[in-house]
């Protein structure tokens, strides 16, 4: 079984698209960032940067204690490895969904959030920061668009952890 620190968040939804696609057996424990619950001493344990998902594998492939994993791109890796047929095996496929996972991880998401966040819930309009998440918000989803122009997937024919990561 694994547990799935969660709360309704794009990160958080990457990780529940791996465990159905997967059909792996979890439960969701909630963990309210509204009320600041991500920096409980209970969850810091298990995710140090007090933020949303983590997981808590009880099942570990080695057998021995529970494996707390944090930060969505670690988990998804994670996931892949302990549960098979979300990554390629062959490694070319292999490094390229890991390229386009950092891309993600490193990219797409932050940008978007900040783009939000100046665009829909920063106190004070600031036009700058709107205007430059937004450009780069659209220069990254035009990099999308091309990776996608002639494959079904981000990585060929095969939906996995790149393609879970940037559809959030």
């Amino acid at each position: 079984m694994i547990d799935v620190h969660f709360w309704t968040t794009p990160n958080g939804y990457k990780i529940l698209l791996a465990l159905e696609e997967a059909g792996a057996a979890y439960r969701i424990v909630p963990v309210n960032i509204s009320e600041g619950r991500q920096f409980e001493p209970d969850f810091l344990r298990i995710s140090p940067n007090g933020r949303m998902p983590a997981i808590v594998d009880h099942a570990p492939a080695d057998g021995g204690e529970p494996v707390p994993v944090f930060e969505s791109g670690a988990i998804l890796i994670y996931l892949a490895e302990k549960l098979g047929g979300l990554m390629p095996d062959d490694r070319r496929s292999r490094k390229t969904t890991l390229e386009w996972l950092m891309w993600q991880m490193g990219g797409l998401g932050p940008m978007l959030g900040q783009n939000h966040h100046f665009s829909h819930y920063a106190p004070e309009r600031i036009p700058y920061a709107i205007e430059r998440y937004v450009k780069e918000t659209s220069r990254l989803y035009g990099v999308l668009d091309e990776r996608l122009a002639d494959r079904p997937f981000i990585v060929g024919d095969a939906y996995g952890i790149a393609d879970m990561a940037a559809y959030p």
